[in-house]
């Protein structure tokens, strides 16, 4: 094997899901020829790992159709889809049950560890990277990546506090770090603009005070200003409205909402699947049959009782019979569309997500090489890429980091 060749070394940026798959990967896909080390300037390593999906860690997500797959992401679908055709789901959970963790999908898809522990994750890509031989160098805080000239052949210095070294090859999979993105632009990328994505709504409102807890299974959430909508459950907190419908909202709205400060108008129909003729004829039964009941102690629609009973806020006391009809539209505009006002965002604990970062014609993505800087790799979330809730941004790092993997090594594939 020639002298070089053995001494070719990999840089990771970033001790989190891709940093440490995209390390691990390059290590087997290099048949270990490749030095892997992963650098991390906190004391710890896949934190965000440990804590997503309350403690359990969404690994990924039960869809295995690319083209479907990629529409659960607000910004990089398209380039995903031909990335999933290489690296998807189902290679996800094959490589975590090759390496002694089995996955469990859950009812609306979301894919978890059978221990519903998310060290199980943690552990298993810790012991894989010592097995395979990736140094891991944590409390390293890199000051700087700097390109070597074609003289010096090429590659790159990355130095940090006390030290520096020379590698072939850096895959940053830092996350969104504002200094790391700093980098990329003094190396000549572009970044698109940062801004959260995946959070809550608050809104204060007479409409849903003494709600909180309560959540409704299907519900449509609209964001009129912009012509955005999405559907799924919904969970009124103290702060205001949160559950999957309108994290769904929140990422696909993700700049338009930065951009009105968070300050909007939310249209929410509570019951989706039934149209205004239905509620009217619902309406005419009740009022035929039941006429001496009060709407607010007979709820209809699957509705929690507190919701129903809310819908008639002002006239609970009232029968279906003594009901007028300015009574009756008003419920139903209350069933299928009731305004709130956004002010301002909440957080979603479970999830950190950032829209923004390089921009993706920027990087090439078979390789995950940057199209700029040669030998420069990404994968993750520095990249402007996210998706919706529901293990879509892990899979993201999976899958990126794995096309980076087998990008940094393509000459040692090509010989094999």
């Amino acid at each position: 094997m020639p002298k070089e060749e053995k001494e070719k070394s990999v840089a990771v940026i970033g001790g989190g899901a891709a940093g440490f798959f995209g390390a691990i990967q390059t290590r087997r896909l290099s048949g270990g020829t490749y030095k892997v080390v992963l650098l991390e300037k906190s004391p710890n390593v896949l934190s965000k790992v440990r804590i997503s999906g309350g403690g359990r860690c969404n690994v990924t997500h039960a869809c295995f159709d690319p083209e479907e797959l990629s529409k659960r992401y607000p910004r990089g679908g398209r380039e995903l889809k031909y990335a999933f055709e290489s690296f998807q789901p189902k290679d996800t959970i094959r490589w975590f049950e090759e390496h002694g963790v089995r996955l469990k999908a859950e009812a609306d898809g979301r894919m978890f560890p059978v221990t519903d522990d998310s060290n199980t994750i943690v552990e298993c890509l810790l012991r894989e990277a010592k097995e395979c031989g990736v140094s891991i160098r944590t409390k390293v805080p890199v000051l700087g990546i700097f390109p070597r000239n074609a003289e010096e052949e090429g590659g790159f210095t990355v130095k940090w506090e006390g030290g520096q070294q020379d590698f072939h090859r850096v895959l940053l999979a830092s996350g969104s770090s504002r200094k790391v993105w700093d980098w990329a632009k003094n190396m000549g990328h572009s970044i698109e603009t940062p801004a959260p994505s995946l959070f809550t709504f608050e809104i204060s409102d007479p409409f849903i005070e003494g709600l909180q807890g309560l959540s409704v299974p299907e519900a449509e959430v609209s964001l009129p200003d912009f012509k955005l909508e999405q559907s799924g459950p919904i969970l009124v907190t103290h702060w205001g409205l949160s559950g999957p419908g309108v994290l769904k909202l929140s990422a696909w709205g993700a700049r338009e909402l930065a951009s009105c400060e968070y300050k909007t108008s939310l249209h929410v129909d509570w019951i989706p699947g039934v149209t205004r003729e239905e509620i009217r004829e619902k309406f005419r039964f009740a009022r035929e049959r039941i006429p001496s009941k009060r709407p607010a102690a007979t709820p209809e629609f699957r509705l929690p009782a507190r919701l129903w009973e809310r819908i008639w806020d002002g006239s609970e006391e009232k029968r279906w019979s003594e009901l007028s009809s300015k009574q009756l539209r008003e419920a139903e505009d209350a069933l299928k569309r009731t305004v709130f006002q956004i002010q301002g965002k909440g957080v979603f604990k479970e999830e950190f997500v950032t829209c923004g970062g390089i921009k993706r014609k920027e990087v090439d993505f078979k390789t995950m090489e940057s199209r700029i800087v040669p030998g420069l790799h990404f994968a993750g979330e520095i990249l402007d890429i996210d998706g919706i809730t529901g293990g879509f941004n892990f899979q993201n790092a999976w899958t990126t980091s794995f096309l980076a993997a087998k990008g940094i090594t393509r000459d040692v594939s090509a010989r094999s």
